[in-house]
């Protein structure tokens, strides 16, 4: 049975990226996000992860998705002082599932000024 999971590093301090705040869309056949649909908010825990997959069962379906964490507010939470606007706020990462019963994992890397993504394992 197929799982979407992720888990969030600070690479900045090397830390788990804890309480970041997150959100699951099911993105719309066109190219726009307009009409995305929201399928899940999360927030990550003290390891930077969800307690839960983000899907499994048969809410793990084919398509293209995006999920979207709230970084800026995790580094403001965190007591760094980030200019307005920052140059990360929100990462957007759009991704593609084309076998529901593989396990997909999209972690983040990320750090004030730069993130990475892989399809991990």
């Amino acid at each position: 049975m197929g799982k979407l999971t992720t888990h969030i590093l600070d690479t900045a301090s090397g830390l788990p990226g804890e309480n970041i705040q997150l959100r699951l869309y099911r993105c719309a056949p066109n190219e726009e996000s307009r009409g995305d649909i929201l399928l899940i908010t999360a927030l990550t825990n003290e390891d930077g992860r969800c307690n839960a997959p983000l899907l499994e069962g048969d809410d793990m379906q084919c398509g293209t998705y995006r999920l979207e964490f709230d970084v800026a507010d995790y580094y403001r939470a965190q007591g760094l002082d980030l200019p307005e606007p920052p140059f990360l706020d929100i990462v957007d990462i759009r991704f593609g599932i084309s076998d529901a019963d593989s396990h997909y994992h999209v972690p983040l890397l990320v750090s004030p000024y730069g993130y990475s993504t892989y399809r991990g394992s």
